[in-house]
């Protein structure tokens, strides 16, 4: 497994492979051709990016059969999924703030997401892992109160595309078996700990490779775009000051402070 990541350092965007908080530092492109330029950098010295800037960031809903048991929803015939726009991708690190308008809760959605490498249309599910780069963390922020407040129309991007609401990375993992993942999601803050989230890839009605089979005959996918796998049981409002860690063994660990608007 390789883990890559792109970060700022010395005022300059790089990108590199990440090992014990190390970074070789990669020239080209991380799609394409690259090399090693024989430079190290430390992860405490530099800051990190999203991994990739994706041309579009895909998010699952209903993917998972203990979620369609516990809200009775029906078991989809085709991925049921939603954009969420470039102005909410959001590093790690970074803070997720309430937005002004916001009255409600704002929820956590610990979730996998597939990061794909290659230009990819109407590929079966035997050939989808060909044109997968990797995975990678998302936290896929809801302000609640929008998504449903109309009877007629349901504003998922709205709920979903404010500032900072497309949390993913910290890195891309490469040559991980996405099908023996599990994802955790946890509350930290006031000495406390709480796992809110802990849920098993297996039991999604759409497995990774077939998200991007399926996708892949609705649309053309590119280097770099995201696709969230969807979430599981647990997801839940934010604490002001507290922090939302997405951890996937394997993958990576993401970690983010909620912070109310002042």
């Amino acid at each position: 497994m390789t883990t890559w990541v792109r970060f700022s350092y010395q005022n300059e965007t790089h990108f590199g492979t990440l090992n014990h908080n190390v970074i070789e530092i990669y020239e080209g492109e991380l799609f394409g051709n690259n090399q090693k330029n024989q430079q190290t950098v430390s992860l405490s010295d530099v800051e990190l990016l999203t991994p990739c800037t994706p041309s579009k960031f895909l998010a699952l809903w209903n993917n998972f059969h203990a979620t369609a048991e516990k809200t009775g929803l029906p078991e989809p015939e085709h991925p049921w999924y939603f954009v969420k726009t470039p102005n909410s991708y959001s590093a790690a690190g970074s803070l997720i703030r309430k937005p002004a308008i916001c009255q409600g809760k704002i929820l956590f959605e610990g979730e996998l997401g597939i990061v794909i490498g290659k230009e990819c249309k109407d590929v079966s599910v035997d050939q989808a892992a060909e044109y997968v780069f990797g995975y990678t963390c998302i936290n896929d922020v809801t302000a609640l109160e929008f998504l449903f407040n109309e009877e007629k129309f349901a504003h998922w991007i709205r709920s979903k595309g404010f500032d900072g609401f497309g949390i993913f990375g910290p890195g891309i993992t490469t040559d991980v078996d996405p099908d023996a993942l599990t994802i955790k999601t946890f509350l930290i803050g006031d000495d406390q700990n709480q796992e809110r989230q802990n849920y098993p890839v297996s039991d999604m009605f759409f497995s990774p490779l077939e998200i991007v089979s399926k996708i892949s005959g609705d649309m053309t996918l590119y280097p770099g775009d995201l696709i969230a796998c969807g979430t599981s049981v647990g997801a839940g409002a934010m604490k002001h000051g507290w922090t939302v860690r997405v951890e996937i063994d394997g993958v990576g660990v993401l970690e983010n402070v909620y912070q109310e608007s002042t």
